[in-house]
């Protein structure tokens, strides 16, 4: 093939890398496994600096997930568990998945559905923002669930910058003084 894409049938080797050397490009071995080997006549580094640009915007476009994790036990109370769904709705809310690991000491082992059932019902609380995307799952001594945004992560809330009244240099009260000193 040439570099406009037409095909030139089989040609002897000597004669392709004479035509290429011609036109002032390459001849590149695009099949070798085919039989007859397909070449190409190209512009070997113009292909591959576009080749280069087209990996970069793809990974310009690519999304990279954060992992965050929170550390749970099976007897939490009721306010820490309130903190740890706050955390996780934020987490969620701004496009980071999240890894919930429930540690279990000494016999709370035995109790693993105990822990099973916290982790549901954490998932429950945030189940308008998240998705579950790996169910809870004892590792060791610890049981494990990740959980993933539901949607695109939103924009970071910029409060508006209060400006301060400025004070002036010449103002027109008297401050007062103490009298006898």
């Amino acid at each position: 093939m040439d570099s406009t894409g037409e095909q030139l049938g089989i040609i002897p080797l000597r004669e392709a890398l004479r035509l290429a050397s011609d036109r002032g490009l390459d001849l590149v071995e695009v099949a070798p496994t085919a039989r007859p080997p397909v070449c190409r006549i190209m512009d070997y580094g113009k292909f591959k600096y576009e080749q280069s640009k087209k990996e970069k915007e793809a990974r310009k476009k690519q999304k990279v997930f954060d992992v965050k994790e929170l550390k749970i036990r099976p007897n939490i109370d009721d306010h820490d568990f309130e903190v740890r769904v706050r955390n996780t709705e934020r987490f969620l809310l701004d496009g980071d998945k999240v890894k919930l690991i429930m540690i279990f000491r000494g016999r709370e082992i035995a109790h693993a559905n105990l822990g099973r059932q916290v982790l549901e019902k954490l998932a429950q609380r945030v189940a308008e923002v998240g998705l579950i995307e790996r169910p809870p799952k004892i590792e060791g001594r610890n049981m494990i669930m990740i959980l993933t945004p539901k949607s695109q992560p939103r924009e970071p809330v910029r409060e508006p910058v209060k400006e301060q009244p400025k004070e002036t240099v010449g103002s027109s009260e008297k401050v007062p003084t103490i009298e006898g000193r």
